[in-house]
């Protein structure tokens, strides 16, 4: 089979590399969708620093058929459409990923993809729907009346906007682009501005930050005395805080990441249930390396996802 594969210096080329075998606990998966993320172009620029090895195969939202199962492996059969979880210890991050023809996957990292839910939403629920998904209703506690306040309306914004809305909470989106404005609207968001501090007089009792680009400190400036920020994007890994608004705001802060099996089957659920509906755009699987320059120039609205 042949992959885009990565080389520290190098652009990604297509090679031939040995088709992987499932073993116990395994199936081979036939990639029909492969999402692109922004973990694929730190990967990249830091020069593959946490890579288990090179070259290797990034892609870690994955979706297609089974072409091959394990010796033991009883629950899954060659040709059920499946989207693989993603994670620090799955394909694209610990071994090599879905930016291939096929690749590797366990057992414990499948769902089943609902017949009505393409391969394309499928793929980008296993990593930002996920995330979305977890920051939004585990860490966030969102429910029905909550005031949210969203920060960045990139791919995941957009769909924690979304999970927000369809969970009935009153959602307000900042995002110094204009572009994503138009799009949040359509998507149920209340009001959209430049700058989440635009709704400090709301009392937003829980502000998520998918940018992380020294906004954590308007997070807070925005919340409600005794509200939530969760912590979602890093686009930098440092952040200055006014310690004022620590003190006399007390807010509850937490971090997330990623997500489970169970908030997996919850987006693709809503997927298929008519409620969420990702901001996507196709490119084929020949695009990846363009498509990656794209993500890094901060060229793309909502996910970017290359099908076969």
């Amino acid at each position: 089979m042949h992959a885009w594969r990565f080389q520290s210096g190098k652009d990604l080329t297509w090679q031939a590399v040995q088709d992987p075998k499932a073993g116990p606990g395994e199936v081979v998966i036939e990639v029909a969708a492969a999402g692109m993320c922004h973990t694929d172009v730190s990967h990249i620029e830091s020069g593959g620093a946490h890579l288990p090895q090179q070259p290797f195969t990034l892609g870690h939202e994955v979706a297609g058929r089974i072409c091959e199962v394990g010796p033991d492996v009883r629950e899954w059969h060659v040709g059920d459409r499946v989207a693989v979880l993603a994670s620090t210890s799955g394909p694209g991050s610990a071994r090599d990923g879905g930016y291939a023809e096929r690749v590797l996957a366990l057992v414990d990292e499948l769902v089943a993809i609902p017949p009505n839910v393409s391969d394309i939403d499928a793929a980008v629920a296993t990593d930002a729907g996920v995330t979305a998904y977890r920051a939004v209703l585990t860490k966030g506690e969102v429910e029905s009346g909550t005031r949210v306040g969203i920060i960045g309306l990139g791919g995941l914004g957009i769909l924690g906007a979304r999970i927000a809305v369809v969970t009935g909470a009153e959602v307000f989106a900042a995002d110094p682009r204009t572009a994503p404005h138009k799009i949040a609207l359509e998507q149920g968001i209340t009001e959209c501005s430049t700058s989440i501090v635009d709704f400090s007089d709301r009392d937003l009792d829980v502000v998520i930050d998918f940018a992380g680009m020294d906004t954590t400190r308007d997070a807070i400036k925005a919340v409600r005395p005794g509200g939530r920020v969760v912590q979602v994007g890093i686009g930098k890994f440092e952040a200055t805080l006014d310690l004022f608004d620590v003190l006399i705001k007390q807010p509850e802060y937490t971090g997330t990441a990623t997500g489970t099996i169970d908030d997996l089957n919850g987006v693709l659920d809503m997927v298929a249930g008519g409620y969420l509906h990702p901001v996507i755009e196709e490119i084929g699987f020949g695009e990846i390396p363009a498509g990656l320059k794209r993500l890094a120039a901060g060229e793309v609205t909502g996910r970017l996802v290359a099908t076969r």
